[in-house]
């Protein structure tokens, strides 16, 4: 078992999703300066969806996706600079291109965990750019490990050199996450990481279940600031690496004192697991979906909880939005 676990935090693109992708420049300078003197050594920025992501459907963000590296590539000089990816979201020519250009050092490209395929054009062109390129399978509650590890092979295969599971929505329980994580470490020859949600309370144990099935890589965000019931914990799951023997290359002490600045610069109130979060977590939907939903349940006066459930008998995932309101109308209907 490695001793050395590479942390990435995304708490400048899954927090987003906390604040309706509205951080502003100040947050994103700050936190970036907080992160870097702490050690972190991969930090992951942007709107909530990636880059490209800004839109009417799934949110418009303060800043545009060049502003936001801007600001990070200024901030960061050992950390490398990391965003997420995914296509149809974002375009070669239009975004990766421009993002190669601004100094992105980690492009982690992502894809429903059954859609690997569509990964394969962004993913060679970064890798022809000379650029790290991670294979990222969101939702992998979706789909069995075999089917995850047949995903991830495709993403190795484009030259994929990590592979990411995301437990987007908070769904999984230990045993989920060991079957998975153990089959694809034994099936890849790159390494393999986790990101968890916090719905069903699941997010630390499941991150060190990860460490302890052989992944090397996780991913966690400051007071677990993130979609829905929030990211794993980035201060707690140093800690706890650091009580277990893991090396993360993270000062303990100046992450504790990013935690304190972030709950006061970024603007959030830290994530609880709320009703609407536990239901989402129970029922496989996607965490970022809370804030819609919750507008839907008040626009057609439904039951928020339904809306979770019906959305997760369809399957619904990250992108579409529009079915939270075909839901809503259907249950009103129906009422």
């Amino acid at each position: 078992m490695s001793k050395k676990i590479l942390i990435t935090d995304p708490t400048l693109r899954d927090g987003n999703h906390a604040v309706g992708h509205k951080l502003n420049s100040e947050s994103y300078a700050a936190y970036c300066a907080a992160a870097e003197a702490a050690g972190v050594p991969i930090v992951e920025v942007g709107h909530g969806n990636g880059l490209g992501g800004s839109s009417m459907l799934v949110g418009e963000g303060r800043l545009c996706d060049q502003e936001i590296l801007n600001i990070a590539r200024q901030n960061l000089s050992n950390s490398r600079l990391a965003i997420h990816v995914i296509p149809g979201f974002c375009t070669i020519k239009k975004d990766l291109s421009k993002a190669v250009g601004l100094g992105v050092d980690v492009f982690r490209i992502a894809a429903h965990c059954t859609e690997a395929d569509v990964t394969e054009r962004h993913m060679k062109y970064i890798r022809q750019a000379n650029k790290e390129a991670w294979g990222i399978l969101m939702m992998s509650h979706m789909a069995t490990p075999e089917i995850l590890l047949e995903e991830a092979k495709k993403m190795e295969s484009y030259g994929a050199q990590a592979i990411v599971i995301m437990d987007s929505a908070g769904a999984q329980l230990v045993d989920d996450v060991r079957a998975r994580i153990a089959t694809l470490v034994n099936g890849l020859s790159i390494p393999v990481g986790f990101h968890g949600h916090n719905n069903l309370g699941m997010a630390l144990v499941n991150s060190i279940t990860a460490v302890q099935e052989g992944a090397t890589i996780l991913d966690g965000t400051i007071r677990g600031f993130g979609a829905g019931a929030g990211n794993t914990q980035l201060e707690v799951l140093v800690g706890v690496l650091h009580k277990l023997g893991f090396e993360t290359g993270i000062d303990l002490f100046k992450i504790l004192d990013a935690a304190s600045m972030a709950e006061k610069e970024l603007n959030f109130v830290a994530p609880t697991i709320s009703a609407i979060s536990l239901v989402s977590g129970l029922a496989g939907v996607f965490s970022g979906f809370a804030k819609p939903v919750a507008r839907a349940a008040i626009e057609y006066g439904v039951d928020p909880r339904e809306i979770f459930f019906n959305l997760g008998k369809r399957k619904a995932v990250a992108g579409q939005e529009s079915l939270i309101i075909e839901v809503a109308r259907e249950l009103k209907r129906d009422r």
